[in-house]
């Protein structure tokens, strides 16, 4: 007799195992768990049912605590073995000046015979991983400790413990929706609409063509803004995460400046030079406009904001470009690029985002990429020290001693007149709201905002822009039946840009406010 199963058939065999292994129909423990075998099927039939249960978010690891000497002092419940605990033994099997030590991870009550749980565990000199099959004690050998500085810490902080929550096969699943999202393909841009719907409540609503807009220049002045959002490729996929953690719902800018002569020109942190570089730029207005016409592979959406008429009454037009000039060809803003973003020790990560992760990814960067991850983060972090030349790993120790955490370091704002090796660092952002206030945008409260703590939305919602749409140019949004307040001149998809032209400047604004999706609450004077 042949046996033919379709794929409604083995959708429901496999939802009734799951029906039957639940606690309340069953109290024995189910032989497998339909999660742990669906990569095993025909992808045809395994893709659709994974891409319900696991997202993009599940590629982060949860920080569960810190394992010390104490027996038994840390217990937590994972994504396969329920019942864990883990604890510390140092010695000296090294016969080194400071010996090592052994992990020992004891896991039990396992939701399936055929589950898994993935680990990651880290030390500010140091980051391995392991998984675990069987239900019994695990141990994990540290054969030496690099340093007194790692003896010292492990011995007083522990080991940072992170569990992949989704499981072995949730993880390269949740690769799955990570991968396309960095891909210059039509997949790819499914893949960002996709996740910005699904983790930030964003709309993407279809605009009448045609989707680029007939400008007449003679409408755009110095200091009008450019918001742009990229949603396909390299830059696309950078962008989609860098919304969600900051809920913004564009991910690049640029300024309009005209010259003494009247011609157009726009200034831009982040174009890519010769050498494949990212570069401050003043480029023409033709030469920046073609570019994101033909060349920009990324589909961006562009959004064009006048300025309010007092507000361009106020412009200082060659203080304006007396900065531009004096930061043109200086390196696009990476040492700040993060501290934008947080503001707070614990209300800037989406979960299970924290800054016990935020440390290990460095860590891991660190060990990779040393000069790269030097230039993101370490000299940053130094100046919050007020300390010169520490690594990361002596930046953690130092925290430790001060009896301060790292989040807590993280959280410390920006300002605007610190000089990096490189000159002064500007994101795309903080170089735009820079020029404002050199510009004399902010008057008196000048001194006292850090433009280098603004995100992309803190810059939109700022009310310096048009309020009067009688006063838009006449080309504004005309091909399109909804009208909004301010001007969309490329892209397929309406661009949301929530709480536009609604905040009046404040002293130390943007310092320490949170951003958890997917409302992304702020309180007021924040």
């Amino acid at each position: 007799m042949t046996l033919f199963l379709n794929t409604h058939h083995i959708i429901l065999f496999l939802f009734t195992i799951h029906a039957i292994s639940h606690p309340k129909v069953q109290a024995f423990r189910a032989p497998f768990d339909p999660r742990d075998i669906l990569p095993l099927l025909p992808r045809q039939v395994s893709w659709p049912i994974l891409n319900t249960l696991n997202s993009a978010v599940d590629l982060l690891p949860t920080f569960v605590g810190a394992a010390i000497t104490v027996k038994n002092s840390l217990q937590w419940k994972g994504a396969c073995f329920y019942n864990n605990s883990a604890w510390l033994e140092f010695h000296n099997k090294s016969k080194t000046e400071f010996g090592g030590g052994t992990l020992h991870i004891k896991v039990s009550n396992a939701h399936s015979w055929t589950c898994m749980d993935l680990y990651l565990f880290a030390t500010p000199y140091r980051v391995t991983w392991d998984y675990y099959f069987l239900s019994r004690e695990h141990t994990l050998e540290f054969k030496e400790w690099q340093s007194k500085a790692e003896f010292e810490y492990v011995k007083n902080r522990g080991i940072s413990i992170f569990l992949m929550q989704a499981g072995m096969l949730g993880t390269l699943e949740a690769l799955w929706e990570v991968f396309p999202l960095f891909t210059n393909t039509g997949w790819g841009e499914n893949s960002n609409v996709a996740f910005l719907t699904k983790h930030m409540g964003a709309t993407f609503e279809e605009r009448p063509q045609p989707w680029v807009t007939n400008i007449s220049t003679d409408d755009i002045h110095s200091g009008d803004f450019l918001v742009l959002s990229k949603i396909r490729g390299r830059w696309g996929g950078f962008e989609t995460l860098e919304k969600w953690v900051t809920g913004s719902y564009a991910g690049h800018s640029a300024v309009a400046l005209r010259d003494s002569d009247g011609k157009l020109w726009v200034g831009e942190s982040g174009h890519e030079n010769e050498q494949g570089e990212d570069v401050i730029a003043i480029l023409t207005w033709e030469e920046w406009w073609e570019y994101e016409l033909t060349k920009d592979d990324a589909n961006p959406h562009i959004a064009f904001l006048p300025l309010h008429p007092d507000l361009r009454a106020k412009f200082n037009e060659s203080a304006a470009w007396e900065y531009a000039r004096s930061m043109a060809g200086l390196p696009y803003g990476y040492h700040n690029l993060i501290f934008s973003w947080i503001d707070t020790v614990n209300g800037n990560y989406p979960s299970p985002l924290d800054a016990h992760l935020v440390a290990s990814v460095m860590t891991i960067w660190t060990q990779f990429q040393p000069a790269y991850a030097g230039n993101m983060w370490n000299e940053a972090l130094n100046k919050r020290l007020g300390t010169q030349n520490l690594s990361l790993s002596e930046i953690l120790v130092e925290v430790e001693k001060r009896g301060s955490s790292f989040g807590e370091l993280l959280a410390i704002p920006e300002q605007d007149n610190w000089v990096y090796a490189d000159g002064k660092s500007t994101s795309c952002i903080a170089f735009v709201f820079e020029m404002y206030k050199e510009a004399g945008l902010f008057g008196s409260l000048a001194s006292s905002i850090q433009v280098t703590e603004f995100t992309i939305k803190d810059a939109y919602t700022l009310k310096f822009f048009e309020n009067n749409s009688s006063r838009l140019p006449k080309w504004c949004n005309d091909a399109d039946t909804v009208k909004l307040p301010y001007c969309q001149i490329r892209g397929r998809y309406r661009m949301e840009l929530p709480g536009y032209n609604t905040m009046e400047p404040y002293p130390h604004m943007n310092e320490r406010c949170p951003s958890l999706p997917p409302k992304y609450l702020r309180p007021a004077g924040c």
